[in-house]
């Protein structure tokens, strides 16, 4: 039986690399595949396992998915499908964060590590381009860090561009199924030229208009590195809506107030306007971030509709 990882998938096509010889083929979906009603607008996402058969002229046919350890999923674009699976099978993400250049919000980030905890993905929070932070920005960068520090969140500085830091990423990443997310702009592909020269991949440039990213990659595909282990490099993303995500479980994917929701007076408290909610009393203690908490409200409004 051949088994393979896919490295790339533009729709039609796939590329895929067998996991015993490391030989490389261009793929197709056996017509089953398409037949089944999937809701995600991709079968396939760079990550997957499968199983393929082999015709004479070199072209490997997909004829099995093994079930996934994890995935990483958001809203279609495409309205006619209900979601899009960005990469599989994944050991650790990464979410580039910059402060500046362009500015990463907070309501990002914490969309991204809610996916990341509903889904069992391991992260690790990495401030980019902090040699253009000025003292002031320095200062507001202790203060976000500070604020995930304490829910038990790792995170890592780092400048793609100067070098800086980058002996530290390699570590946390070697051996491993990594994904970088981000806005377009915030320095993925940089990073990755700055880890392995050789890929030689794609960098964005910064509109500045209204210092925007660009973007520059436009599918998935996984890289191997040099050093051990494997990147999937993904297109930019603006937004991250989340979901399959209901409104009574938000609150498990905030540590902070999974760690706290125990003591509720009610089993049934989502931490809103409830009586002795100890959800509430640890945000006015300060054992919560407002921020964050504010962030847990907006949601659940957004979850209601």
């Amino acid at each position: 039986m051949n088994e393979a990882i896919i490295l790339k998938s533009t729709g039609s096509w796939y590329q895929l690399k067998d996991i015993n010889t490391g030989k490389i083929y261009d793929a197709r979906i056996r017509g089953k595949f398409k037949k089944e009603k999937i809701r995600n607008t991709n079968p396939l996402a760079v990550g997957d396992r499968v199983h393929y058969e082999l015709e004479d002229n070199n072209i490997a046919w997909i004829t099995k998915i093994n079930p996934r350890k994890n995935y990483i999923i958001r809203k279609s674009v495409n309205l006619s499908k209900e979601t899009h699976i960005i990469a599989s099978n994944i050991d650790l993400a990464c979410i580039i964060f910059t402060l500046k250049y362009p500015q990463t919000s907070l309501g990002f980030l914490n969309r991204c590590l809610i996916t990341c905890e509903a889904y069992q993905i391991p992260t690790l929070i990495v401030f980019n381009k902090i040699d253009l932070l000025s003292e002031e920005d320095v200062k507001e960068l202790n203060e976000v860090e500070n604020i995930y520090h304490s829910i038990g969140y790792e995170t890592l500085r780092i400048s793609a561009v100067n070098k800086i830091n980058m002996a530290e990423l390699k570590e946390r990443i070697v051996n491993k199924i990594t994904v970088f997310l981000g806005h377009s702009g915030s320095g993925k592909s940089s990073t990755i030229n700055a880890l392995q020269e050789n890929l030689d991949l794609k960098i964005a440039t910064i509109s500045n208009y209204n210092e925007k990213g660009k973007h520059t990659t436009t599918f998935a595909q996984m890289y191997d590195w040099d050093f051990g282990g494997s990147i999937i490099d993904i297109p930019g993303i603006k937004e991250f809506e989340l979901v399959d995500i209901h409104k009574e479980e938000l609150q498990d994917y905030f540590p902070e107030i999974l760690r706290e929701k125990h003591s509720c007076k009610y089993n049934n408290c989502i931490h809103v306007n409830e009586p002795q909610c100890a959800v509430i009393d640890a945000v006015k203690n300060g054992k919560i971030s407002e921020k964050r908490y504010a962030h847990y409200l907006k949601l659940i409004e957004e979850l209601k509709s």
